[in-house]
């Protein structure tokens, strides 16, 4: 049984033009929404993440706490529990899928925190890589609305170096023989782990793999941490789904709106809500030089790196206590402020 509820937002228009007649938000709270319901906390998903996989950090102790704070993760639009190419009936199958971009998903949780929750202004939001992505967004587009951010490894506009890993993953999945062009046939399982093998040289830093720092994460040898990690992670998923994701990825950029009307400096000073952004100083795509000049043209932002040989997975460290506490640290002094 499904342990998250669905909002239906009905016949929705994208950013890009399509109609989805019933667009649909997968989200899972957690906590309990105090009396002025000046306690909400959101937590947008991640590359190819479900709720489940992020809310390992919610916890009594843990990067979130629930006892004094509600928790909302609202699923990404195309990761298979929200709105997705493998959730969509006709027509929209078989490569007639929508674009969805973040100003969707950002503008479908503003929905859903006003009108289920009844909040129009949110504690903090804390996201990782797209979740980051999701955040700046919101402090963007919605600054009155947003109180804190907390992004961790992400960015406010996708980079070009970036975008040229996004159509190095993109190649390597659609490789498959189950690719016809427009979309997959068949589950394109060798394509998913190719994919897999490709994503752990970028997501994980050089000095990780010549230290072995995986063996100390439960894995026996390198081809058990490229199986196991990296290959399941990604058979998990449609590949309509993450091809759907990484578009949604390669085209962010808070900026890209009519609100600011691709002036990104206008958009960054647009950005109001206290904040910290925490690239890793190993991260092999969203650097940390591309995130510090982000944050210099925000006007009420502290770049704090978090300093680590986890690369892109030091945003996300549920095998590494040693990061979890900076990123600890860093939501306890903005909730504190």
């Amino acid at each position: 049984m499904p342990d998250h509820a669905l909002f239906d937002l009905g016949p929705t228009v994208l950013q890009h033009g399509a109609t989805v007649p019933n667009l649909r938000l997968a989200y899972k709270t957690y906590g309990t929404l105090n009396a002025d319901r000046s306690n909400l906390l959101l937590y947008p998903t991640s590359y190819g993440a479900q709720h489940y996989d992020t809310q390992w950090l919610i916890g009594a102790g843990r990067v979130l706490d629930p006892t004094d704070w509600f928790i909302v993760i609202p699923n990404m639009f195309t990761n298979g529990l929200s709105t997705s190419p493998s959730t969509l009936p006709e027509p929209f199958g078989h490569g007639r899928f929508p674009v969805f971009t973040h100003w969707d998903n950002v503008h479908a949780q503003k929905r859903l925190v006003r009108e289920v929750f009844g909040v129009d202004r949110i504690a903090l939001i804390y996201g990782w890589s797209m979740g980051g992505q999701q955040a700046l967004h919101w402090g963007a587009l919605f600054p009155a609305m947003v109180e804190r951010i907390c992004a961790v490894c992400t960015s406010a506009r996708t980079s070009p170096h970036n975008k040229v890993f996004l159509e190095g993953v993109r190649a390597t999945l659609t490789a498959d023989a189950a690719w016809t062009g427009s979309h997959f046939r068949d589950r394109p399982v060798t394509g998913l782990r190719a994919m897999g093998r490709v994503y752990a040289g970028w997501a994980m830093s050089q000095a990780f793999y010549r230290d072995e720092l995986w063996r100390g994460a439960g894995f026996s040898s390198l081809e058990d941490w490229l199986v196991r990690s990296w290959e399941g992670n990604f058979l998990r998923r449609s590949g309509d789904d993450l091809l759907a994701s990484l578009d949604t990825w390669y085209r962010s950029d808070i900026s890209d709106n009519p609100v600011h009307g691709g002036d990104l400096d206008a958009a960054l000073g647009a950005i109001t809500a206290r904040s910290i952004i925490m690239p890793s100083t190993t991260d092999l795509y969203f650097t940390a030089v591309d995130s510090e000049r982000e944050t210099a043209r925000m006007p009420n932002a502290e770049f704090r790196p978090i300093v680590s040989d986890w690369g892109h997975r030091a945003g996300n460290p549920n095998l590494n206590p040693d990061d979890e506490a900076v990123l600890r640290r860093a939501v306890a002094d903005l909730l504190a402020g």
